[in-house]
Parts: structure tokens; sequence; C-alpha cells
């Protein structure tokens, strides 16, 4: 059994980004077991809170170490991390030298309406999660732009070309994660 923490950058329920991890976990092969981390209760993170039982950051700290691997699916904030991912990287970092990213394998998602698909915040969650350890999916990247017109009415992936690439985006995260 391979065990995925999903990650959804974006707090909202109707997100493309919340579509886009929908889909591609539709397209875990038997065997797989995907756990999503919820990322909206989280208190924000201080090293004051270090000495203190949180039941919220212990969750969340078991299912990142739990995982064989993370899928992040995540929007582009202001040109960088959503703030609610941003707070998760800190808590799964912490307490100093227990670290739940460190040799984690993660698959980075990003995607936007924009022409850019959230490259930025692609790439600044590939450094963050670098500098804590985290063993990166380097290749095939996914920063979908314009991925609001992949979408159906229904909010499912309906465009036939977005729905390929990401086919082929699962398969090897898939096979990467359960290696």
């Amino acid at each position: 059994m391979t065990r995925i923490a999903l990650v959804v950058g974006s707090l909202a329920q109707k997100s493309l980004n919340r579509a886009i991890a929908r889909y591609i976990t539709a397209q875990a092969p038997a065997g797989v077991d995907i756990d999503e981390v919820q990322i909206g209760d989280l208190p924000l993170y201080t090293q004051d809170l270090d000495s203190q039982t949180i039941p919220a950051y212990d969750r969340v700290r078991a299912q990142l170490k739990a995982a064989d691997a993370a899928l992040i699916v995540s929007p582009e904030h202001n040109r960088s991390i959503p703030a609610a991912m941003k707070n998760l990287i800190d808590i799964g970092s912490r307490p100093f030298g227990h670290s739940a990213w460190s040799g984690k394998k993660v698959a980075i998602v990003t995607a936007s309406p924009g022409a850019y698909g959230g490259i930025n915040s692609g790439l600044h969650l590939r450094q963050s999660l670098q500098s804590l350890g985290a063993e990166i999916l380097i290749a095939p990247e996914v920063f979908l732009s314009r991925a609001n017109t992949a979408l159906g009415e229904d909010g499912q992936v309906a465009n036939e070309s977005t729905a390929g690439f990401l086919n082929k985006f699962a398969a090897a995260f898939y096979d990467w994660a359960g290696r």
C-alpha cells in the first residue's frame, strides 16, 4: 500500500486547484491510499507553541509522517505561496529536529486562471521544501495555466488535452511515490 498525503493549498471548496486535485487523485491505481491533510483549521505557527500540545498540529504532522509521499496542489497568491500552505510547511517542519518534510517525497502541482499557471508558487514551494530536506518530483512539472478553461460547468476536468497531460503526470507521480 502506498500512502499519499494530499494537500490542497486553497481553502475555497470550489477552487480550481481542488478540482485538479480531485482529478489527479481519481487516477490513483489500486494499492494507493490518499488522505487529505486539512489546513484551514490550523492556528498560525509560532515557536511559542512548540512546548504545547496543539491537536491540529499533531494531526497534520502525523498525516505527513505516515505518508510515503505528499501531493501538493496549490494556487498562487500574490506571486507566492498561499498563507495557509506556508503555515502547513512551517508546522510540519517543527519542532526542530522532528520535521515531517525531511526525506519526504513531494510532488507540486499549481493551477491558475492566469497565463503563468502559478509557477511562482510552485517554485517557492519547491525552494522551501527542498531546504527542509524533502525529495521533490522535478519532472513532469505541472504549472497549469488558464485552468478555468479546462473545467466543464460541473467543475470537472473536461478538456481532453488537459486530461491527457494530468494523466501522464498522475502515472509518473504514483509510480515514483510507490518506489
